[in-house]
């Protein structure tokens, strides 16, 4: 897009001489150039905004100081409002109405859309009526008005993400790598999406490329959110970027799939970032997944045991030996719960070993090993070296073939506790799964302490969140459909996600809480297994002995006001 000052000498409101003089000018006053057309004369603050408006059809707007909406003032801090010249004017849902004196101010409207979440709408404000609005709701700060407020502070940390890759750069000048990975918008821009997506408290990082179109996704609270779409012709200059800064990565390959780490800091705190980058038909697509080692909950209480299902699951890892498995789908929680388990047994007295791909949270006192399938150091071979280093706790990343099955079933038989993790939909259907893969009814039966299920519902915001009442004929068919009677409706309060605030990144809601299904394998449900009865049978035999599935357990959430019966119906299934 063609800059200010091009724009209006099309036009014919200003001559190139005028903005020569402007630019020259602009390079010792740090103004925006707009301001200094006007300071000079050559145009009128009515002319400039009027031709802005035409220009890029978009609407001009003559707003009073007094007459202004305040509640979306606080989604836009004081720098970047008087840095831009934009004032936030209103919000009509997922859109946020911006004044600008330059609606050509691509820069200003894609940081506002990182900031707040929302998509930029602009209106052409005039420069006076700025400077007002400015000056009343955004005074200027000494910092600001000597043009050393730090935007990294707010968007990065003390230090800055560009501190932070200042070594990388410089790697990469030692090498030929591709010239458009090293133009500053690129590395700003990647820098700019870490530190938002860390900001937020995503987990993961999409870029994806479509005929014609970039997209940029959070992974915010297990859903996935829209939260830019930079240039089109960036897309491979920030793919080739994200590959120097993993630093093994070849730049240059964008035919196979490639894997690959980032270690930086942000805010000072430690992040670990797993690549994935992939070939699609458009271009690569890029996956980071955000690990935060400060994120991480090791207390069992808060990732949303129920009492009972705690007790249980505590009386299980406490025993000296036996197979322990925590089942569900990717991003359920599986492996916080067995950190969070580990950290309970943790202590000078016992040897705990993990067999992870990857490891993805270093734990004092623990020996971790990560295994490596290219040099044939599988889970299996390392199970198998294990066994050799007397331990007492052994964690098994996951069990997916027989080999690994058969070796972790054997260390739990000869007194080694081990915790593992399977993919299934429920507790009761690990042990039709374990069978599948070839493992011996008689085996699962004597080995077996404990199965847990979980998935992760994310939490109402309490800040914006609303009740659901008797005239909401829709929320109230949802409730009876997760399976409350009429009499638990009138007798609770329940509640919906709110149109969204700044407390929750109006998303509505903010946080995640885990739900379980815990099965203790008591005598009745091993003498069943050794039988060879189907999941529905041993889950009803669970349910009998008191095991709570994942839908009850939703409901007692719900009941509590922590989620929706939006989310309950999202995440779990009738049983």
């Amino acid at each position: 897009m063609r800059k200010l000052g091009q724009i209006l000498i099309q036009a014919g409101k200003i001559t190139p001489e005028q903005l020569a003089t402007a630019l020259k000018k602009q390079k010792t006053e740090e103004k925006k150039l707009g301001t200094i057309l006007i300071e000079e004369g050559y145009i009128s603050e009515q002319e400039l905004a009027k031709t802005l408006s035409q220009k890029f059809r978009v609407s001009s707007i003559d707003i009073k100081p007094e007459n202004v909406d305040t509640k979306p003032i606080e989604l836009i801090p004081s720098y970047m409002a008087q840095k831009f010249q934009i004032f936030p004017i209103n919000r009509r849902g997922r859109k946020l109405i911006l004044g600008m004196v330059n609606p050509a101010d691509l820069e200003a409207i894609e940081a506002v859309e990182f900031k707040t979440g929302f998509k930029v709408e602009p209106l052409v404000v005039n420069y006076y009526t700025m400077k007002k609005l400015l000056e009343k709701y955004y005074p200027l700060t000494e910092k600001v008005e000597k043009g050393k407020e730090k935007e990294e502070e707010f968007e990065f940390g003390k230090d800055g993400l560009e501190d932070i890759f200042v070594k990388e750069e410089e790697k990469e000048e030692e090498e030929l790598w591709r010239e458009e990975s090293r133009e500053k918008p690129v590395i700003k821009l990647v820098n700019y999406l870490i530190a938002s997506a860390v900001k937020k408290g995503a987990s993961d990082i999409h870029i994806e490329t479509y005929e014609g179109t970039l997209r940029v996704r959070f992974r915010i609270d297990g859903v996935l959110q829209q939260v830019a779409e930079p240039p089109y012709r960036l897309k491979g200059a920030i793919a080739t970027r994200v590959k120097i800064m993993t630093g093994t990565m070849d730049a240059s390959e964008r035919r196979l799939t490639q894997d690959g780490r980032i270690k930086i800091r942000v805010d000072g705190k430690p992040i670990d970032i797993r690549v994935s980058i992939i070939p699609t038909v458009f271009g690569e697509k890029v996956v980071m997944r955000i690990l935060d080692p400060s994120s991480l909950m090791l207390n069992m209480e808060l990732l949303g045991f129920e009492a009972k299902a705690l007790k249980r699951f505590r009386d299980s890892i406490y025993k000296p030996y036996g197979l322990i498995l925590v089942t569900g789908p990717t991003g359920s929680g599986k492996s916080t719960t067995l950190y969070s388990a580990l950290s309970s047994l943790n202590s000078p007295e016992i040897n705990i070993m993990t067999v992870e791909n990857p490891v993805e949270y270093n734990i004092n006192g623990i020996n971790q090993v990560q295994v490596n399938p290219d040099i044939g150091f599988d889970f299996a071979v390392a199970l198998r070296a294990f066994l050799r280093q007397s331990p007492n706790v052994i964690l098994v990343g996951e069990i997916r073939e027989i080999d690994t099955a058969t070796i972790a079933i054997r260390a739990a038989l000869t007194g080694h506790l081990v915790l593992s993790t399977l993919h299934t939909n429920d507790a009761p259907s690990a042990v039709n799964r374990l069978v599948d893969i070839g493992v011996k009814p008689f085996l699962i039966a004597s080995s077996l302490n404990l199965i847990q299920a979980q998935r992760l519902l994310r939490k109402v915001c309490k800040n914006c969140r609303k009740k659901i009442k008797p005239s909401d004929t829709d929320k109230l068919r949802i409730l009876e459909e997760i399976g409350l009677s009429k009499e638990e409706i009138r007798n609770n309060e329940f509640y919906t996600a709110g149109e969204g605030c700044p407390e929750c990144n109006s998303s509505g809601y903010k946080g995640r809480i885990a739900i379980t299904e815990v099965m203790p394998i008591s005598m009745d449900l091993r003498k069943m297994i050794l039988e060879g009865v189907s999941a529905d049978e041993l889950r009803e035999k669970a349910h009998d002995e008191g095991m709570q599935t994942l839908r009850e357990d939703g409901l007692v959430k719900l009941k509590k006001g922590i989620t929706t019966p939006e989310e309950i119906l999202r995440v779990t299934v009738e049983p």
